[in-house]
C-alpha cells in the first residue's frame, strides 16, 4: 500500500467510524450471534494475494460490526467506562503511526519525556502529593502502564524485592526462598479479581480481609490480620486500598490503612483504577485523604477520563525502588547517563518496550482542557443522581448502598429471584446491558454511566427499558407512591465523617 491508497484508507476508516458512532443509539447493545459465528464467515487461511481495502472495510461492516458489544451505546451500564474521544482516537493514531518503541530515552526522546511531561500535568492535576512527580526535588515520578492489573503487580513484585533485600540485610543469614515462602499480601474482599491474580503471578500469598458494612476495609482489620500472621511467623510485605470497588465503588479510608502500614513498613498501592478520574474535581479528593501514606498510586484514564485504552497512571515516591527491582543489564541496551528525572521507562515495568502512549494522554489533555474533563465527570456524576431519582420514585424498587460517582446499585423489593429473573430478561433482549453484584449478602444490579454520549434522555430511556420490564414480573402494589425529592451532589464531606 503506498501513501495515497493509505490517505484513501484512512479517510474513508474515520469516515466509517463517525458514522458508527453518530447512529450508535440504533444499534443494541448486545450482539445477536452465537459462539463460533466468525469462525464460519471467515476463510480458514489467509490470502496468498493483496486484497483492496474496500473489501476490508466492506467485511468490517458485514463480519465485524454485527459481533461487536457496543461498549459506548448510551445504553452500556456494565462493568465501568472504557474512553473513547475523537482526540483519544486521533492521539492513538499518531502513536501507531510513529510506531516506536520506547524502552530507553535515545530509541525515542520525545517519547520519554511527554510521558515525564503529562505524568507530572496529571498528577497536578489530582492533587497528588509532590513527592509522587517528576519535577520534586525527590525520586519520585510517574509512568504509564497497560493497566491497573499491570501496576498492581508492578508494586508487588517491588515490594517483595525491598522486603526481601531489607530483611537480608539486617540479618545475612536469612535466605531469599525462606523469605519469599513467609511473605503475605493484604487487601479488601471486594477487591477486583485483577488484585488477587496479582498474589498467583508474583507467588504471594494474597489475604482478602473482610470489608465493614458499607465495603470499606478498616485500618483496624488489617492491623489485626498482621498481627495474625507475624504470629504464625509469616511477613506482611504488601496492601492494595480501593478507592472505587468493582461492585459498589466504595472507598477504603487511606487515614486508617496508612498508618497502619507505616508502622509495619508494608508498601501500600493504591488502586484508583475507576474512580480516580474524580479526584481531577477538587470536591471529591476527600475521598482520598491519607494517600501521602501510599508508596505508589495507579488509576485509568483510559475508564473515565476520555483517553483511549491503554493508559494507565501508575505514581512511586521512589522510582528507584523500581529500578532496583527490575534493572536488567545488556550491552546492546547502552544509553546516554540520565537520572530519576528523565527515566529509563524500561525499569519502571514488566515488558521492555513500550509504546508512545502519552501522545494520548497529551492530546485528550490538550483538547478537552482541566474544566472539559471536570465538565464531562460531573455530568455523568449527574445522570447517575438522576437515574437514582427515578428508581427511587418507584416503590417497587431499593437503591442501596448510596450512589457513587457514576455507579447506582438498585433491587427489587420482591427479593433475589425477581431481580436475577430482571436482569437475566433485560440482558436476553439486548437493548440494554447491565451486571450484578452483591451487597450485604443481597442480589444487586449495577448501572453505570459509561458512554460519554449519554444524555438525560438517554438515561430516562434505559429507565424505561427497565420499568417496561419489571411490569411484567412484579405485581403492582397498591399503596400510594410517596414523593421523593430531587437529589442532587452526594455530601461527599458529611459522609465521610459519618463512616470513620
Amino acid at each position: 500500500m503506498n501513501s495515497t491508497e493509505f490517505r484513501e484508507f484512512g479517510k474513508a476508516a474515520i469516515d466509517l467510524m463517525a458514522d458508527y458512532y453518530d447512529s450508535i443509539r440504533t444499534r443494541d447493545v448486545l450482539p445477536s450471534v452465537e459462539p463460533g459465528y466468525l469462525l464460519k464467515m471467515l476463510p480458514e487461511s489467509a490470502p496468498e494475494e493483496p486484497e483492496n481495502w474496500k473489501d476490508v472495510l466492506k467485511d468490517f461492516n458485514e463480519a465485524i460490526i454485527p459481533g461487536i458489544t457496543h461498549w459506548h451505546s448510551p445504553q452500556f451500564h456494565a462493568f465501568y467506562p472504557t474512553a473513547v474521544s475523537y482526540p483519544g482516537i486521533v492521539g492513538g493514531l499518531l502513536s501507531d503511526s510513529l510506531a516506536v518503541i520506547g524502552f530507553s530515552w535515545m530509541s525515542s526522546p520525545a517519547c520519554t519525556e511527554l510521558e515525564v511531561v503529562t505524568m507530572n500535568w496529571l498528577g497536578k492535576l489530582l492533587g497528588l502529593p509532590e513527592e509522587f512527580l517528576n519535577c520534586s526535588d525527590g525520586p519520585g515520578g510517574g509512568v504509564i502502564q497497560g493497566s491497573a492489573s499491570e501496576a498492581t503487580l508492578v508494586g508487588l513484585l517491588v515490594a517483595k524485592n525491598k522486603t526481601v533485600h531489607r530483611l537480608m540485610v539486617n540479618d545475612p543469614s536469612l535466605k531469599e526462598g525462606e523469605i519469599n515462602a513467609k511473605l503475605v499480601a493484604y487487601t479488601s474482599d471486594q477487591c477486583n479479581s485483577s488484585v488477587e491474580k496479582s498474589g498467583l503471578l508474583g507467588s504471594m500469598k494474597m489475604r482478602l480481609l473482610k470489608s465493614d458494612a458499607d465495603g470499606r476495609l478498616r485500618g483496624e482489620t488489617l492491623k489485626n490480620a498482621f498481627e495474625e500472621d507475624r504470629a504464625q511467623g509469616l511477613i506482611p510485605c504488601y496492601v492494595i486500598a480501593n478507592l472505587g470497588t468493582t461492585g459498589t465503588c466504595a472507598f477504603d479510608p487511606l487515614y486508617e490503612l496508612g498508618p497502619v502500614c507505616k508502622e509495619a513498613n508494608v508498601w501500600l498501592h493504591v488502586d484508583a483504577a475507576y474512580a480516580g478520574s474524580a479526584f481531577i474535581c477538587p470536591e471529591y479528593r476527600v475521598l482520598m485523604k491519607g494517600v501521602e501514606y501510599a508508596d505508589s498510586f495507579d488509576f485509568n484514564p483510559h475508564k473515565w477520563m476520555l483517553v483511549n485504552f491503554d493508559c494507565s497512571a501508575m505514581w512511586v515516591k521512589n522510582g528507584y525502588d523500581l529500578i532496583n527491582t527490575f534493572d536488567i543489564q545488556r550491552i546492546y541496551l547502552d544509553d546516554v547517563k540520565t537520572n530519576i528525572k528523565i527515566p529509563d521507562y524500561r525499569h519502571w515495568q514488566i515488558p521492555l518496550g513500550r509504546r508512545f502512549r502519552s501522545l494520548k494522554l497529551w492530546t485528550v489533555l490538550r483538547i478537552y482542557g482541566a474544566e472539559g474533563i471536570r465538565s464531562h465527570l460531573r455530568n455523568q456524576i449527574s445522570l447517575a443522581q438522576h437515574f437514582a431519582k427515578l428508581v427511587r420514585a418507584d416503590d417497587r424498587f431499593l437503591v442501596e448502598p448510596e450512589p457513587s460517582m457514576g455507579l447506582v446499585c438498585f433491587r427489587l423489593k420482591d427479593g433475589d429471584s425477581a431481580t436475577r429473573k430482571l436482569l437475566e430478561n433485560l440482558t436476553e433482549k439486548k437493548q440494554i446491558y447491565m451486571v450484578a453484584a452483591t451487597y450485604r449478602g443481597r442480589y444487586i444490579i449495577r448501572f453505570v454511566v459509561c458512554s460519554h454520549l449519554t444524555t438525560r434522555e438517554d438515561i430516562d430511556i434505559s429507565w424505561k427499558i427497565i420499568k417496561e420490564e419489571v411490569d411484567m414480573i412484579v405485581t403492582p402494589t397498591l399503596h400510594t407512591k410517596t414523593q421523593i425529592p430531587a437529589l442532587g451532589h452526594i455530601d461527599i464531606k458529611s459522609l465521610c465523617e459519618k463512616s470513620k
